[in-house]
């Protein structure tokens, strides 16, 4: 998995818990009720949902994920070409400056102005390096704003699509809970509901 994946599932998988995880509590009270009420072969109005599977399978979130990639490497190629061409530029530069002295060193200019005169010509192209080195820093520093920027856009997509289709799906408050099964430390069979969920929100999409 690469860096970007990793990054978009953690800001995507945070968002998602915090909308999946409506009320949770574990008590002495809540334990015995639910086993009294599944031995008698019932299930709790509850319903659980695996948040790593719906990134894995939710179409809105795979091609979402694609796509800000597929922005990340083109901000990436365009910054690191502007690097190496300061670079290339930056080390011609030092060149020139080393020629200077030994030329200086060597007596080897014709007169006292044309000495002046290279010398200003390397202070100048130096206050345009750092120019240059000053707007690369505010093009990385734009590129990684606006890829936060995109990242809390498709997080709050994300949430906005799923919380519809929650909210549709149980309008008759058939569950009292519906939960994250990252924060179970042990289910029952019968409570998980993400097939259904990721096929709905896909078929939902589609349309």
């Amino acid at each position: 998995m690469n860096k970007i994946s990793i990054i978009v599932e953690s800001i995507l998988a945070a968002g998602v818990v915090a909308l999946f995880i409506l009320f949770f509590t574990v008590n002495p009270w809540a334990k015995k009720a639910g086993e009294a009420v599944e031995a008698q072969g019932e299930l709790l109005p509850i319903a659980v949902v695996n948040t790593d599977s719906i990134l894995k399978h939710y179409t809105l979130a795979v091609e979402s994920s694609d796509k800000l990639q597929a922005q990340y490497e083109e901000s990436m190629v365009k910054l690191d070409t502007k690097a190496r061409a300061f670079q290339k530029e930056y080390e011609t530069f030092q060149q020139d400056v080393l020629n200077f002295q030994k030329k200086v060193e060597a007596g080897a200019f014709l007169s006292r102005e044309r000495a002046e005169s290279e010398q200003a010509r390397l202070q100048k192209k130096e206050q345009q390096l750092m120019a240059k080195q000053q707007e690369l820093e505010n093009l990385r520093q734009q590129l990684s704003n606006d890829f936060m920027n995109q990242q809390a856009a498709l997080t709050q997509q994300l949430q906005d699509s799923v919380q519809a289709y929650l909210r549709d799906m149980n309008a008759d408050g058939h569950y009292h809970l519906i939960l994250n099964d990252a924060v179970l430390l042990n289910k029952t069979a019968g409570y998980d509901i993400t097939d259904e969920v990721i096929e709905a929100l896909n078929a939902r999409y589609t349309k």
